[in-house]
C-alpha cells in the first residue's frame, strides 16, 4: 500500500517539477496557452536577466524561435532571456487593440518574472512577419515599460492610434518584400514603415545616416531620429531584398541597446 501511495505521489509531482523547469522545447504552461523560454549561456542563476519577448511568424511556434540561429543565438550569447509565446492556431490577432493576444503576452512577461529574476528596465519586444505586426500591436497597446521594439518585416497601419509606445523603435524591412509589403510613404518615401512611430513619439529632425553592410551581399540604408519626445529614438534599416530575418540584425540591435544600458 505504501508503494502504491508513493507511486501516485510521484505521478502527481512529476508534471509540477517539469513545469517548474520549463525551458526550450518543454513549454511553460499558462492557462490554456503556453510559451517557450531559453536562458542565456553561462547565466549564474542569480543575476537579473534582460528579456526579449519574440512573436513567431505565421504558422510557426515558439519551438522554432528558441532554436533559431538568427534569434536565439543573439540572445544566448548576450545574457538575454528569450521568451517565445505560442500563437493560437499558429498565428496572431494583431488587427485591433481589442485582441486577447496583448493580454496573453503581458501574462507571459509576468509569469516569466515569477520563474526567473527579470530585469524589468530592459524588456525588448520583437517579432518577424506576422509576429512583427503583433510586436507592434503589443507595444502600441501595452508598451509603456518596453525599452525597445525590434521588428522585422511587419507593421501596423500608419493611421493606428497607439495609447502607449516603447522607449525605442528599431525596424528593418526589404523594399521588394512580397509577403508583408514595404509600406512606402507618399511619393515612394522609404521612411514610411516608421511614420506611425515618428508621429507618436514626436520625432522631428532625422533621416539617413549612411549605408552599412551586414554581409557582403546585404547592405542596409539606416535612417535615424534621435530627438523624439522623452529621449525616445526611432531607427529604420532598409534593404533591397525580400522577406527574411537578416543575418546578425538582432545581435547588432542587442549589442547597441545593452551597451547603452537601455
Amino acid at each position: 500500500m505504501i508503494r502504491v501511495i508513493l507511486a501516485l505521489c510521484l505521478l502527481v509531482a512529476a508534471p509540477v517539477r517539469a513545469q517548474e523547469s520549463c525551458q526550450m522545447l518543454d513549454p511553460c504552461l499558462l492557462g490554456d496557452r503556453s510559451y517557450h523560454a531559453r536562458l542565456p549561456d553561462g547565466w549564474d542563476g542569480v543575476s537579473p536577466l534582460p528579456v526579449m519577448l519574440h512573436f513567431h511568424g505565421w504558422q510557426r511556434q515558439g519551438t522554432l524561435v528558441v532554436q533559431h540561429r538568427r534569434i536565439a543565438t543573439a540572445t544566448t550569447a548576450r545574457g538575454v532571456l528569450l521568451l517565445a509565446p505560442n500563437g493560437q492556431r499558429r498565428t496572431w490577432d494583431f488587427y485591433s487593440g481589442a485582441t486577447p493576444d496583448v493580454g496573453f503576452a503581458r501574462a507571459v512577461l509576468d509569469d516569466a518574472a515569477r520563474r526567473w529574476p527579470v530585469d524589468r528596465s530592459r524588456i525588448y519586444v520583437s517579432g518577424y512577419s506576422f509576429g512583427a505586426a503583433m510586436a507592434w500591436r503589443f507595444v502600441c497597446e501595452d508598451g509603456a515599460d518596453v525599452a525597445a521594439l525590434l521588428a522585422v518585416s511587419g507593421t501596423l497601419r500608419g493611421d493606428t492610434i497607439c495609447p502607449t509606445a516603447p522607449g525605442e523603435v528599431r525596424h528593418v524591412h526589404g523594399t521588394t518584400d512580397t509577403v508583408m509589403r514595404f509600406p512606402f510613404g507618399p511619393g515612394g518615401d522609404v521612411t514610411g514603415p516608421v511614420a506611425l512611430w515618428r508621429q507618436r513619439l514626436g520625432c522631428a529632425a532625422g533621416g539617413p545616416t549612411g549605408p552599412y553592410q551586414a554581409r557582403e551581399w546585404l547592405t542596409f540604408e539606416r535612417h535615424e531620429w534621435a530627438d523624439c519626445d522623452g529621449g525616445a529614438r526611432v531607427i529604420l534599416d532598409v534593404h533591397g531584398s525580400g522577406h527574411f530575418i537578416p543575418h546578425g540584425w538582432f545581435a547588432h540591435q542587442l549589442d547597441d541597446l545593452l551597451a547603452a544600458g537601455s
